[in-house]
């Protein structure tokens, strides 16, 4: 994966909440998992499941207020060496995937793409769905439209979850601004209306959910390299079979199953939240290999089965 040196870094797509602006590499010092591992998966809707990924509330530590000051991250992102530094090159993530959204959801689906902020944030946060930390992993709000991440769950990703490849971090964004799609388009609400009239239901329709959002990251990866700043120029120069392959190997590495294996517990599909992780694989590349995001209707009947 090479990131195109020319590319404009545009970080008023961010929100940078940790302390007095934040920036600095964005992986120092804060040990992570105040969730457990049941509580990191790539995730999704704290509205909807919020208890299962371990929302807690804020006491008076080190969070934010769901705002930011971008001042050092902008200078930071100015720099000659920015595309080196962790917290620029998640911003190019970001711009790239709406990038991508802002030409394919019209074409696709007839739909106006709005921007979403990513919030970075340490510790701690207040979101318009409740307060969280950072044991939750990232996750898409769809009640103030943002997507929220402290930057040190990629080391956790990398270290525990056994996907290290740096492609698996563009891959947890493009997730994360799929479940945003699935906001403008209503799919969220026609979901939670589902599960509100079928709770026998209620995880079933959560896997159609996320299984939908990683074939979206999917389409994105395979479009990526079309992407383009505001001035045209490229976002990414390539992207290689290698690069997808770690993202087809994260995507493996948080699937409900194999998580509840790893925090030693038994298979349950009937706790599934998210679907295994061959579904989870089998989905991000049926994004990829097919780029378009209308092949990722997951809710058509019998695309997904209990205990999926």
């Amino acid at each position: 994966m090479e990131l195109n040196e020319n590319a404009e870094i545009d970080t008023s797509q961010v929100e940078d909440g940790r302390g007095s602006g934040g920036g600095g590499g964005g992986l120092g010092g804060l040990p992570i998992g105040g969730g457990g591992l049941t509580g990191i998966i790539v995730t999704v809707l704290l509205a909807l499941v919020g208890g299962y990924f371990g929302i807690n509330n804020l006491g008076g530590g080190s969070g934010d207020s769901g705002s930011g000051d971008n001042a050092k991250i902008e200078q930071e992102c100015k720099q000659a060496d920015a595309k080196k530094q962790l917290d620029c090159r998640n911003v190019l993530y970001v711009n790239s995937i709406q990038a991508y959204w802002a030409t394919e959801l019209p074409d696709a689906f007839g739909k106006q793409y709005t921007k979403s902020v990513t919030h970075v944030f340490s510790g701690q946060v207040s979101t318009g769905c409740g307060a969280a930390d950072s044991g939750v992993g990232p996750f898409y709000c769809p009640s103030d439209n943002k997507v929220y991440i402290d930057l040190t769950f990629y080391q956790q990703l990398a270290k525990e979850l056994g996907a290290p490849g740096e492609f698996a971090q563009p891959y947890v964004l493009a997730h994360e601004y799929g479940h945003h799609v699935q906001d403008l388009l209503g799919t969220e609400a026609e979901m939670r209306q589902a599960q509100n009239s079928n709770p026998d239901q209620a995880n079933l329709e959560s896997v159609k959910l996320e299984l939908q959002a990683d074939c979206y990251a999917g389409a994105w990866a395979k479009g990526a390299t079309g992407t383009a700043d505001a001035k045209g120029n490229k976002i990414f120069k390539s992207l290689t079979a290698t690069d997808i392959q770690e993202g087809i190997q994260t995507a493996g590495q948080i699937g409900d199953d194999t998580l509840q294996q790893r925090n030693g517990g038994s298979i349950n599909p009937a706790e599934f939240t998210h679907g295994t992780s061959a579904d989870r694989q089998k989905w991000f590349s049926t994004g990829y290999n097919s780029g378009d995001p209308k092949q990722c209707d997951t809710f058509a009947p019998g695309a997904v089965k209990e205990g999926d």
